[in-house]
């Protein structure tokens, strides 16, 4: 089954609680978004994949998009994982799974969300997706510039 929304679908509005305060998709209009969907909290492979992202500060920031991610823990798991590990991406409560239900990033079996990246361009548009089968890796700085670029390139084309 194909997942929702997919390249070149409108991206869900959504807002949401965050370590930088509340967020709201619409208000990034203009801007490249990347919705990081993790599982939770001080979890060994999110650990590794954020303290990845605090180590490559730099090339994080030159990406020219506004980071988020995304999990069903709340605000103050979030403050605490980031106070823990140094990490500088805002993290969204999703509480109830809502949003990750809408971007099909949810997993009803295992009740929790899954990995994925939906990368949303400027006019909330999704541009590249990528939905980690086990959860057991995730998309490095490299990865997520590799699908930026192309999404700059889809956008254009």
């Amino acid at each position: 089954m194909a997942k929702t929304p997919g390249v070149g679908d409108h991206a869900p509005d959504f807002e949401l609680d965050g370590t930088d305060g509340r967020f709201r998709l619409a208000d990034h209009r203009g801007r490249r978004v990347v919705l990081l969907f993790y599982p939770g909290d001080d979890t060994p492979v999110c650990t590794k994949q954020f303290c990845s992202y605090r180590d490559n500060a730099a090339e994080l920031d030159g990406l020219d998009a506004v980071i988020v991610g995304i999990s069903a823990q709340g605000i103050d798991s979030h403050e605490e994982f980031i106070a823990k590990h140094g990490l500088n991406v805002p993290l969204l409560a999703d509480p109830g799974g809502e949003v990750a239900r809408a971007y099909s990033a949810y997993s009803p079996r295992l009740g929790m969300t899954k990995r994925a990246v939906v990368v949303i361009d400027e006019a909330g548009i999704v541009r590249h997706r990528h939905d980690h089968l086990l959860g057991l890796d995730f998309q490095t700085v490299e990865q997520l510039r590799s699908a930026l670029q192309s999404t700059s390139a889809t956008a254009a084309g």
